[in-house]
């Protein structure tokens, strides 16, 4: 594989940066990652930091050097991530689970397959012009495509997520076969939410990624105002196999078999990780009733108060 990378995050206007990005590859495969850890709950940076964590471990274990099946890859890495951002919030008997975003492309055999849960999304830019994006897992991008028709006052609200005690919504594209050139971008809503998708794809589609990249995150703070959102991005150009590698540009064509590079720190939820076997899917689903009715005894309690 050939491809060129650049990534930058930054806090807005913001308190504390929830959002967490990062890639990581083999011989044969890379998966590219970013989540957003979602306000109005606790931990969100820490849910974002597992759910990269959690996926690029499951990859490292499954790509060797390349992942057998890409789309159950994605299907079982994000649920996964959502099973460790429980067991983060069952060991501690907290009285709300962290939650998050999460938006991934798994790159192999010359074709990228996407999936994502929530708002966090993944475009694919070709010759200048939109090939697809993800569809945002919110009311109000779910009536613009037709696809429910509600009047609602919150319609931008997210209806599933990682972190949350009902099972995640999540989507899983077919594999896109990639062409020379081809640009994908995994953005927070910080950068999608002040732009229009076609100065995206404008600014992406005329500029290598290392300039595009930090142009499109400065213009989306700037309409963001002073209480922009956190800001974040990731973008790739691919490159055909049969051409020459130009500098700066990564190349796994001369690594090793059992080679794993990445880009993800881990470190700060390594306790939460080393006590992932001891909690399958039934301890977390009666840890998350035992929360959920510890939330229903407070609410009766300051009812009666």
């Amino acid at each position: 594989m050939k491809f060129s990378v650049f990534q930058l995050s930054r806090i807005g206007g913001r308190e504390k940066n929830e959002d967490r990005m990062g890639y990581c590859y083999t011989r044969e495969s890379g998966l590219f990652l970013l989540a957003d850890g979602m306000g109005g709950h606790p931990d969100g940076e820490v849910a974002a930091a597992l759910a990269l964590e959690s996926m690029s471990t499951y990859f490292q274990q499954c790509a060797q050097p390349r992942v057998v099946d890409p789309q159950q890859f994605m299907e079982e890495a994000i649920l996964g991530a959502h099973r460790h951002v429980l067991a983060h919030a069952a060991k501690r008997g907290m009285l709300d689970t962290p939650r998050t975003t999460v938006v991934a492309v798994l790159v192999q055999d010359s074709k990228a397959i996407f999936a994502h849960c929530g708002d966090s999304r993944a475009y694919l830019i070709r010759n200048h012009e939109l090939v697809t994006r993800t569809r945002d897992h919110s009311y109000i991008e779910q009536q613009n495509a037709g696809i429910i028709k509600l009047d609602m006052l919150n319609r931008n609200i997210l209806f599933t997520c990682l972190g949350s005690p009902t099972r995640p919504i999540f989507d899983v594209s077919e594999p896109l076969p990639l062409r020379q050139g081809d640009k994908i971008l995994l953005c927070s809503d910080g950068l999608w939410g002040p732009l229009e998708d076609y100065t995206i794809v404008l600014k992406l589609g005329l500029r290598p990624v290392a300039d595009a990249i930090p142009e499109l995150v400065d213009l989306a703070m700037n309409k963001g105002g002073a209480r922009c959102d956190n800001t974040t991005a990731i973008a790739l150009e691919w490159e055909s196999p049969d051409r020459s590698n130009s500098s700066g540009n990564i190349s796994t064509e001369t690594i090793d078999e059992g080679v794993f590079a990445t880009t993800i720190q881990g470190g700060t939820t390594d306790a939460d990780l080393s006590h992932l076997e001891d909690l399958d899917d039934d301890a977390i689903e009666r840890s998350i009733a035992e929360i959920n009715e510890a939330i229903r005894r407070s609410a009766e309690r300051k009812n009666k108060n």
